[in-house]
């Protein structure tokens, strides 16, 4: 997005500037009931998940640390816990790559969406739906706004809601948690997307209300076939045997 530093890629030479601009969201997450570590964990992971730093990039702990104002030592702790979680690869004395999204990943992520969320349709086509077409028409509303903004941030993160909504609505606990398991790397593709031009937002909002149409009527069927056009279309990703 216009205004943030650049970095250079495969060198440890790149800078994030101490005033780089930040969501809304990592604004939050500087909060001092933070420590130092958690501070920094959740500041580069928030920049990760939103596509700010992408995949590829080799970025170092002094960046890091001029940026967020703190020491190396919270930040190493977080690269740590970071490369624990498989969003980083470690590098001594060169620095912290950033670790891609891998190609099968996408696809068994895209995979157990489309199952998680064309069976909570099915089991939603029996029952009101009138509290969930509220909260998903209020959902698309957002996510307007924020086209119209330029805001792609967070109209991955808000894409990502309106997708666990209907998920989750069918109550099953169980399904619910596995579907929440997904969310980061669900919002992080979404990003990817996004920012490499993959699908404008003006189509994905489209293929939304195509969906939420279609679980209004109760139309499992014609809701599944809607999802598997819009995940291949915004991923790029086959989804075979579905």
């Amino acid at each position: 997005m216009g205004g943030r530093g650049r970095r250079q890629r495969g060198s440890e030479t790149s800078h994030i500037p101490a005033n780089t601009p930040v969501t809304s969201a990592s604004v939050q997450l500087v909060s001092k009931t933070y420590s130092s570590a958690e501070r920094a964990y959740r500041e580069v992971k928030e920049r990760i998940l939103s596509g700010e730093i992408p995949g590829g990039e080799l970025i170092s702990e002094g960046e890091i640390a001029t940026a967020l104002g703190v020491s190396r030592t919270p930040v190493r702790e977080a690269f740590l816990r970071l490369e624990t979680e498989g969003w980083m690869k470690l590098y001594p004395k060169r620095g912290a790559l950033v670790v891609p999204v891998p190609s099968h990943e996408a696809e068994h992520v895209t995979q157990a969406r489309f199952l998680v969320e064309t069976g909570a349709v099915r089991a939603l086509a029996e029952t009101d739906r009138a509290g969930l077409m509220t909260r998903l028409r209020a959902l698309l509303d957002k996510q307007r706004a924020l086209a119209a903004a330029g805001d792609l941030d967070e109209f991955a993160v808000v894409d990502a809601d309106f997708h666990r909504e209907f998920a989750i609505a069918a109550g099953n606990p169980l399904l619910a948690g596995f579907y929440d398991s997904l969310r980061e790397r669900q919002r992080r593709m979404n990003s990817d997307a996004l920012r490499r031009g993959a699908k404008d937002t003006g189509r994905i909002l489209e293929q939304h209300t195509r969906l939420a149409d279609l679980i209004e009527a109760g139309d499992s069927d014609g809701f599944a076939a809607a999802l598997v056009e819009h995940l291949t279309d915004v991923h790029g990703i086959e989804l075979r045997g579905l």
